[in-house]
């Protein structure tokens, strides 16, 4: 039976990139929650405004790949010590967050994060909200399945590309078999 998991990073672009490529991982959608406005477009979450992250929301096989695991991808993909911000992309839009959708997936979201910053994987404390799942709003056509279908643009191949290659090494094991 598939669950839900959604997770904001920065540019979700990115974020749907690796999630699609991982065994387990049933659909991956481009949007955005955590917001107020209603059916928000990508130009008004970009300015700011709206209160909304970017975010993926993933259908997934538990018995594939673990919410956990998704996880553990999620805080190696992206940096969770920078509030409101991803490299280049800067605004509350961009920040790092677990929007749960159980109890289950906060104790889980709550451990790991907790486990991470005693560990000190990071140089510096993880800033990522862990927040209630609200409504999600699917991104326009255009966003979706956005590096498979634009390899060679500019921001896909400069910020995209690298991350991938990086995913692709650290989780070689995760990876769905080529079709």
């Amino acid at each position: 039976m598939s669950e839900l998991a959604t997770l904001a990073g920065g540019c979700f672009w990115c974020l749907e990139a690796v999630f699609v490529e991982l065994e387990g991982v049933e659909g991956v959608t481009s949007g955005y929650t955590g917001g107020w406005a209603e059916q928000p477009s990508y130009a008004q979450v970009c300015s700011g405004r709206t209160g909304h992250a970017e975010a993926v929301q993933l259908r997934f096989d538990p018995a594939q790949i673990p919410y956990s695991e998704l996880l553990e991808i999620f805080f190696a993909i992206h940096d969770p010590t920078t509030k409101d911000r991803q490299g280049h992309d800067i605004g509350h839009q961009y920040r790092s967050a677990i929007f749960y959708h159980d109890e289950g997936q906060k104790a889980v979201a709550a451990g790991l994060i907790r486990s991470l910053d005693e560990a000190g994987v990071y140089p510096a404390p993880i800033v990522t909200e862990l927040l209630p799942v609200g409504i999600f709003y699917p991104a326009e056509v255009g966003h979706q399945d956005y590096f498979a279908r634009n390899p060679d643009q500019p921001y896909c191949q400069a910020v995209i590309s690298p991350k991938l290659a990086k995913f692709r090494k650290r989780f070689a094991q995760k990876l769905r078999a080529p079709v």
